[in-house]
């Protein structure tokens, strides 16, 4: 990409081409540079990936602030990638707001002005109509975000298994529930490594290479979950990551990872998309096992 030029006074002035074309350029190489970052880098490039969406909105204090480092560091984290300071890293996010953002999107506006001093008591009706703005704008960026090609690879892996093992605590023990149930209605071997007994690790003895080890969790990361993902993996089973971040523990070995960041409401997150997706999976997979099933020919 050539030099833009402007002209200021008597000589012309070049001005450095933006280092990405776009949002998504941006995170694919965040991605590929995150294991060398320092530990303070990757606490910003976390956030920067988890929310996007804010990052058109933030100042680099406000940013900051949500990431627990001082505003010389974001300005150091987006020099690190090429960008003259945090005004044009925020200007590539910007843009891709721009044009993705639906019309009713001015929740992080609105969420500020709720909660402050001597302000009226939040009705719970308004409380409950944010809670499923959130989760509506949390479906919207699930289904612009998602990738057929990945979601499509997500379903051939659970396809294929010989057995599914989930893995899902804390936050995600829904999801997991759910999936458990879901799953049995395809005939497919289900193991649900809810830690009842604490027998998680005994009962994966079960587990054969080939299986698919189907991990879901989120910041911060429940350790039970992320233990029982590598013990699978060592075992020769495929990991299937349901998670909230390319950057996550869980998505690092993964063999597919699929991503869903649910709203919250006061700093509680539902599972709007999360529950989508999972139940997508359910149906994706039931519908191919029906596709490749062979009715019995009739007889006299």
């Amino acid at each position: 990409m050539k030099n833009r030029t402007t002209t200021s006074g008597k000589a012309p002035v070049a001005v450095a081409p933006a280092p990405f074309s776009d949002t998504q350029a941006f995170l694919a190489d965040l991605q590929t540079q995150f294991d060398g970052l320092s530990r303070q880098l990757k606490t910003i490039a976390r956030h920067v990936e988890m929310h996007r969406d804010r990052l058109a909105l933030d100042g680099v204090q406000a940013t900051a602030e949500a990431c627990g480092v001082q505003p010389s560091a974001v300005v150091r984290f987006a020099k690190h990638f090429g960008f003259s300071g945090y005004s044009e890293l925020q200007a590539l996010f910007r843009a891709d707001a721009e044009r993705q953002l639906a019309p009713n999107r001015g929740y992080q506006e609105r969420i500020r002005g709720l909660i402050v001093p001597g302000a009226q008591t939040l009705a719970v009706g308004q409380l409950a109509r944010e809670v499923i703005e959130r989760s509506v704008d949390s479906l919207q960026a699930l289904q612009r975000q998602l990738p057929d090609e990945r979601f499509e690879a997500g379903v051939d892996l659970m396809v294929q298994a010989p057995a599914i093992w989930l893995a899902a605590s804390r936050r995600a023990f829904p999801v997991g529930a759910y999936l458990a149930y879901a799953l049995q209605h395809t005939g497919k071997p289900v193991h649900w490594l809810n830690g009842l007994g604490a027998m998680q690790q005994l009962e994966m003895r079960a587990l054969r290479p080939g299986d698919v080890m189907l991990a879901v969790s989120f910041a911060p990361y429940a350790q039970e979950t992320l233990e029982l993902a590598q013990a699978a993996l060592a075992r020769g089973a495929h990991l299937l990551a349901i998670t909230d971040s390319q950057l996550s523990p869980l998505a690092a070995q993964a063999s597919v990872v699929l991503v869903a960041q649910d709203g919250a409401t006061f700093g509680f997150r539902s599972l709007t998309s999360t529950m989508a997706l999972a139940q997508s999976l359910f149906l994706g997979m039931a519908y191919r096992l029906e596709l490749a099933y062979e009715a019995p020919a009739a007889t006299d």
